[in-house]
């Protein structure tokens, strides 16, 4: 999915950011980090970015905490985006769905008939849609965050307890956390070549 340029995305996650902080309730960055699947450095980078530009102030609290507040032209930067991503959601679902569909087809056509799902997010969803059109079966989903929840009717278990349930080719399905995933999944003993993203495996 490399049309989904990387300034596209830089804004989507500060989009994000802006969305989750727009509460007002005390946070801390690693608790941001964890929501947004990003790495602790690029939520401190992205905050001094957005106070720096007169988006975001801080408000400390007792005890070394802290609440990043929204100012008004904040609010209004958050709005903007959020316009412009409607634009941006509307390629990645066109996108996403046609590498995917492009990627299950593929397994199929070597013999493939089963796979797991490895992230939960919009983009899983998308996928999802196109594995319906390729006859290939969703044995196991995977997402440490999600664990516990459902997706589509499915269980979704950790990712250590979703390799479990066999030797089955694992799709990524995030765009955001993709590479956090696929490290994860080869620090956990997975084969390399059994990991799929929707441009193909990654052997590196």
């Amino acid at each position: 999915m490399n049309d989904i340029d990387e300034k596209s995305l830089d804004s989507y996650r500060a989009l994000l950011l802006m969305a989750e902080i727009s509460t007002e309730e005390p946070i801390s960055q690693r608790e941001l980090s964890r929501r947004l699947g990003i790495a602790l450095g690029l939520v401190n980078s992205y905050l001094k970015n957005l106070v720096g530009k007169g988006f975001v102030r801080v408000k400390n609290f007792p005890r070394n905490r802290y609440a990043y507040l929204l100012t008004p032209q904040g609010i209004a930067e958050k709005s903007r985006l959020a316009y412009q991503h409607l634009g941006y959601f509307s390629s990645l679902y066109t996108i996403a769905r046609q590498d995917y569909l492009v990627l299950f087809r593929s397994l199929h056509a070597q013999g493939i008939r089963k796979v797991a799902f490895c992230g939960v997010d919009e983009v899983a969803e998308i996928a999802y849609l196109s594995l319906g059109e390729t006859g290939l079966e969703l044995v196991a989903v995977m997402d440490d965050d999600a664990a516990g929840g459902t997706f589509f009717d499915r269980p979704v278990a950790t990712l250590a307890m979703g390799l479990l349930s066999g030797n089955h080719r694992i799709v990524v399905t995030s765009l955001k956390r993709g590479a956090a995933l696929r490290q994860e999944l080869l620090r956990l003993g997975v084969d390399p070549g059994m990991i799929y993203h929707a441009d193909g495996p990654k052997n590196k």
